[in-house]
């Protein structure tokens, strides 16, 4: 996707961090824009400042951890434009802690929000961008901690590690209706994940069922902390090359190197 003017992109969790700043960059670069984000403020400011920069814009209050809520996101995207040629599954949340300690609804909103919100996003609208024989490009939001696990985050680990699987998977299989995948695997991005406990719903704990990071947790974290614009910048390169992984990080090669080498080395024992 070389062009894009007058496409129409769907951004989750586009109100703020990375959603967006890719909003900002498509949105500079001609697209039209469907931004949905669970925050009706944040969202109401963010449509408001694209469409001051004269953007495209509507915005939609969208839980992606709701299926009914993804379907409507997608009715309201082709009611409002006619198509869908970008998808951007960014919606993310976090929940800090040992692995062993987490309780079942830490795993299950990390899972609603950051798994099954992407396969919401896959089902919703991959189905009709096929049917409409245009194209396009899926971009789902993952981590760097999906490729390489980081402590105290295991729901999050694998959650992300799963969206990684996802894209794989679903870019092997749409790559004969013209259509493109890429997964973002971010080390640290000035965003409001290290907040999303702000979102939890009553249902599964609250807001203060989960802690975030210490000031000198996050003081000890690797890799270089980076602005959203330059990220923003990658996520657009590479649907204009159809890249699958879209890495951040230059510091992030050494650690997967070093997790590709245990991996490999395994093999040594097998039969």
């Amino acid at each position: 996707m070389n062009d894009f003017k007058d496409k129409v992109a769907v951004i989750t969790g586009g109100a703020s961090g990375i959603g967006l700043a890719v909003a900002r960059a498509l949105g500079a670069a001609g697209a039209k824009l469907v931004l949905a984000d669970i925050e009706r403020p944040v969202l109401d400011e963010a449509v408001a400042g694209l469409e001051r920069a004269g953007v495209v814009t509507t915005g939609m209050v969208a839980d992606v951890s709701s299926r009914e809520a993804v379907d409507a996101l997608a009715a309201h995207a082709w009611d409002t434009f006619g198509a869908v040629d970008i998808v951007m599954n960014n919606a993310g949340v976090a929940v800090f802690g040992a692995t062993q300690e987490m309780t079942h609804d830490d795993w299950k909103w990390s899972i609603d929000v950051n798994l099954w919100g992407c396969i919401h996003g896959v089902e919703s609208f991959v189905p009709r961008m096929i049917a409409q024989g245009r194209g396009g490009h899926v971009l789902f939001t993952a981590s760097f901690a999906g490729l390489v696990p980081n402590r105290e985050l295991g729901p999050y680990n694998v959650t992300k590690a799963a969206v990684v699987a996802l894209a794989e998977s679903l870019r092997k299989d749409v790559r004969e209706h013209g259509i493109g995948v890429s997964v973002l695997c971010p080390m640290r991005v000035v965003s409001n994940i290290d907040f999303s406990a702000r979102n939890r719903p009553d249902a599964l704990g609250g807001p203060t069922a989960n802690r975030s990071y210490t000031d000198e947790e996050r003081a000890a974290l690797g890799g270089r902390l980076l602005e959203v614009e330059p990220v923003a910048e990658l996520v657009l390169e590479a649907m204009r090359r159809n890249t699958l992984y879209i890495h951040t990080h230059s510091e992030a090669a050494e650690f997967f190197g070093k997790r590709a080498a245990r991996i490999s080395a395994a093999f040594d024992d097998a039969l």
